[in-house]
Order: structure tokens, then C-alpha cells, then sequence
């Protein structure tokens, strides 16, 4: 090995810690997320790009005191949007699709 990949290799990866209120940014209470957790107990959380699903996993039991069973993520691409006479788009996002044990629930209302 040459002195830079050694030097590359002995140097920590540092990983971006984020707190839960930093990762989940708000629950999406839509008619199908609504129906989803009458039918299926699934939850729909807008939240951070950078979070993976095992930190988003840590930040649902945290804050709202219940055990996730699975976890699963959307990257949503911005749309065009039109302003007056200017074009613009709207920004790219997360949503992540929680679904819970049998005995929990969450109340938005």
C-alpha cells in the first residue's frame, strides 16, 4: 500500500448525526395515508434526504413511543411550477412509509 491509501484507511468515516425532531419534519395526513393506518397501521412522514431508515426507525420510537416494524423510503423528485411569468421547481424530497406493531398507534388529531 502507498502512503495515501494508508492514510485513507486509518482515518474515520464521520457520519452526520441528526436529532429525531431533525429527521422527522412532519407527518403527511392525506385520505390514503388516513386509510393506510386504519387498514394497514402505515404512517407517512415527510423527512430529512440525509436520514437512512434505520436513524428514521430511532426517531419514530423516540418520539412518538411506539415499535416500528418496517421502514420504507421514497426520494420524490420536485415538480415544475409556474409563478407569474417566472418557471421554477419545487424541491426534491423524502417520504418515508412507517408501518407499526399490531398494539400501537399514532394520533395526528
Amino acid at each position: 500500500m502507498t502512503k495515501s491509501q494508508e492514510k485513507r484507511a486509518k482515518t474515520p468515516t464521520t457520519k452526520l448525526r441528526l436529532d429525531a425532531h431533525q429527521i422527522i419534519l412532519r407527518p403527511l395526513v392525506t385520505e390514503k395515508g388516513m386509510h393506510r393506518a386504519e387498514t394497514n397501521n402505515q404512517y407517512s412522514f415527510e423527512v430529512n434526504p440525509l436520514a437512512n431508515k434505520i436513524q428514521i426507525r430511532k426517531a419514530i420510537e423516540y418520539l412518538f413511543d411506539v415499535k416500528v416494524v418496517k421502514v420504507r423510503t421514497q426520494n420524490r423528485k420536485g415538480k415544475p411550477r409556474r409563478y407569474r411569468f417566472k418557471y421554477g421547481m419545487t424541491k426534491n424530497w423524502k417520504k418515508a412509509l412507517v408501518t407499526l406493531d399490531q398494539e400501537y398507534r399514532i394520533d395526528f388529531f
